[in-house]
């Protein structure tokens, strides 16, 4: 086989997972040859990934690219057909690097480290698959494939509580899952053709009512994963319980799939239903925003404040992705990939800061700039691009969905004016919260009950490397965006332009009184339906 044809895609997901079934054959006893070899796998993974792209990838084309379609199982329909796209391809890239920086981090895992790292390559390599999976069985087995490793991350290796949080994590997420399945069978069966192929469900035309339904049981599935409010409440259990990188890869990577989802199917395969659920994403987005920052202020516990920050933050890929414009939708995916790295960096960065005070109770630190002014700084830059500080990637993401909505022109003023300013409250909110979590962790006196390790007191240069590895894209990011940008661009312009040309119809089709008072008449450039059709009429 020569390079042309090398099956890169197919490499890039089986590589960790044939990886993870290898483990129990490495003779060790103490872990330490594991911890390597499964650094090493992650690390040839994330290379192989990076060749690939760099060299075989289009940047200028929205088609999908490296594309493998092979039967698997013909009896059911299944294929294993995978492709990326500017919508998976910065996804991978981000699922790549915190999950190598994810393993890393686990450096002082000694319980059951076989299991440990064979777990964390088979959930590498899962969520992989669901970024490329151009199947729809394929993907729900992808989706599935990787809650199993998380429940077991959490049940084993989690606090005190672990055991409630990783049961109901997959409670949470596997009832979610059911919704998958039946919307997805529901437009596999519909009409004349039986597929399972992604680009053909896209392009079949569906009853309207069925359309609405299966769109609102991907909203709850993907909901659930991104996760949207009132579906939320499994997160914050589960990074107060999860490991480090655990809660790395939770708040970098799952969260991701949930936003990437909505995006894959609920807007690009579903585009007439969207034009119904596309003010319901924005308000949830803005309800998102204000209740996560809310929330978020009352915690008194390090991760559980932080968990309810990434609630917050994905609001804004809510209403991005609701926006219709070119810039919305390149903010939601810009959002995604920048607090990706955010969440994983000040994840790791409050476990540095368990693993010091044992205890993740924020009443129970303070004073700690004095003996950890490292973490102290690489904690502050981290909150500093949370609070979406100019320079850094977190502002130019919400930049860009602000600017998104605002400039819609598919939305009447006095809705896009509601939803900017309650998500300005959100943005006012999250400095008070993050500021106030690094004076009580790092200002004031020490508190009596806290007894710092003497011998190790402040972050050693493992550590350093693996928050360094998060912030250096997220500052590059923030002074040049493009960096991010370049990759999906094109297939953004797609995107809005597919959501937009069904709008008029669509909207002509449903002149409710509510319906007319949200939308206003959009300017179609590109559309084949008459620009006489007014929607608020």
């Amino acid at each position: 086989m020569n390079a042309i044809e090398f099956p890169w895609l197919t490499a890039i997901i089986l590589l960790p997972l044939v990886a993870a079934l290898a483990i129990p054959l490495i003779p060790d006893k103490e872990g330490r040859t594991v911890r390597w070899y499964g650094l090493g796998v992650a690390i040839a993974d994330f290379a192989l990934m990076i060749y690939a792209f760099w060299y075989k990838y289009d940047f200028q084309s929205s088609t999908l690219q490296l594309v493998e379609n092979y039967p698997w199982v013909p009896q059911l329909g299944l294929h294993w057909a995978v492709g990326v796209d500017g919508l998976s391809m910065p996804l991978l890239l981000l699922t790549g690097l915190i999950n190598t920086l994810a393993i890393f981090a686990a450096w002082k895992v000694t319980t059951k480290p076989r299991l440990f790292y064979g777990l964390m390559l088979a959930m590498y390599s899962a969520q992989l698959g669901v970024f490329v999976a151009q199947d729809l069985l394929l993907f729900f087995l992808m989706w599935e494939i990787e809650l199993v490793p998380v429940y077991l991350l959490i049940s084993i290796w989690g606090g005190q509580n672990r055991r409630y949080a990783a049961t109901k994590f997959i409670l949470y997420t596997a009832a979610a899952s059911i919704f998958i399945l039946i919307a997805g069978f529901a437009m596999a069966f519909s009409g004349d053709t039986v597929t399972f192929d992604m680009a053909a469900l896209g392009m079949k035309e569906y009853p309207k009512t069925l359309e609405l339904l299966v769109y609102a049981g991907f909203l709850i599935a993907f909901g659930v994963k991104l996760p949207i409010f009132p579906l939320h409440t499994w997160l914050p259990d589960a990074h107060g319980e999860a490991s480090a990188p655990g809660s790395m890869i939770l708040a970098g990577v799952l969260l991701k799939m949930g936003g990437y989802a909505l995006i894959r199917f609920n807007v690009e395969m579903l585009p007439n239903a969207h034009v119904t659920f596309a003010p319901v994403l924005a308000v949830l987005g803005v309800v998102n925003i204000v209740y996560g920052a809310c929330c978020a202020f009352a915690q008194t516990n390090l991760k559980r404040r932080l968990a309810y920050s990434s609630i917050a933050h994905m609001g804004f890929v809510l209403i991005g992705i609701a926006s219709y414009t070119e810039l919305g939708i390149s903010g939601a995916v810009l959002q995604m990939v920048s607090h990706g790295l955010i969440a994983a960096s000040l994840f790791f960065l409050s476990g540095v800061t368990y693993d010091r005070t044992h205890t993740l109770m924020m009443d129970k630190m303070g004073g700690m700039a004095k003996v950890m002014p490292k973490t102290f700084a690489l904690f502050t830059i981290g909150s500093m691009a949370s609070l979406a500080l100019p320079g850094m990637s977190g502002f130019v993401g919400e930049l860009m969905v602000f600017l998104g909505i605002a400039t819609s022109d598919v939305y009447s003023s006095s809705f896009k004016v509601v939803v900017v300013l309650l998500s300005a409250v959100g943005v006012i909110l999250t400095p008070i919260y993050l500021l106030s979590m690094l004076r009580q962790v790092f200002y004031g006196e020490q508190s009596q009950e806290l007894h710092l390790d003497a011998v190790i007191s402040d972050v050693k240069p493992r550590e350093i490397f693996i928050t360094a590895c998060l912030l250096l894209p997220i500052i590059g990011i923030g002074f040049y965006p493009k960096l991010a940008t370049q990759t999906y661009d094109v297939k953004a312009v797609e995107l809005a332009a597919h959501a937009r040309q069904v709008l008029p119809v669509v909207a002509h089709q449903q002149p409710s009184s509510l319906y007319s008072r949200i939308f206003s008449t959009p300017t179609l450039a590109n559309s084949q339906v008459e620009s006489s059709i007014n929607i608020s009429e």
